[in-house]
């Protein structure tokens, strides 16, 4: 799978991000998507707008928008997409993974 098809990311979400740095008056280089051990089903994810990227990075450029993805999270996230979801109920960052086998109850953890 080449680093295009590592992970995509849709308009709205980019435009999401792009609000986000705007709004923090924060000049970022890219948003770093990652995994992280925790949760009840063992992984989590996490998202963060960096300054720059690490020498060990994917990065994959869309719109104007970098992502920022280390190797190790990068293997968990392969085919992923992320998108920005506005409800009454709640809104925020949704990332659909295809790899995913079980979430918890609270949809905040899952395992890969």
């Amino acid at each position: 799978m080449s680093q295009s098809q590592l992970i995509t990311i849709t308009q709205t979400a980019i435009d999401k991000v792009k609000e986000f740095s705007k709004n923090e008056q924060k000049q970022c280089a890219g948003l770093r998507v990652y995994v992280a051990g925790g949760g009840c089903a063992g992984l989590t994810y996490g998202m963060a707008l960096e300054d720059k990227s690490s020498n060990d990075d994917i990065i994959i450029e869309t719109s104007g928008l970098k992502l920022f993805i280390d190797p190790h999270s990068a293997k968990y996230l392969q085919g992923s997409s992320i998108d920005y979801l506005e409800s009454i109920e709640s809104s925020g960052f949704k990332i659909n993974n295809p790899n995913v086998r079980s979430t918890c109850a609270c949809g905040k953890s899952v395992s890969v």
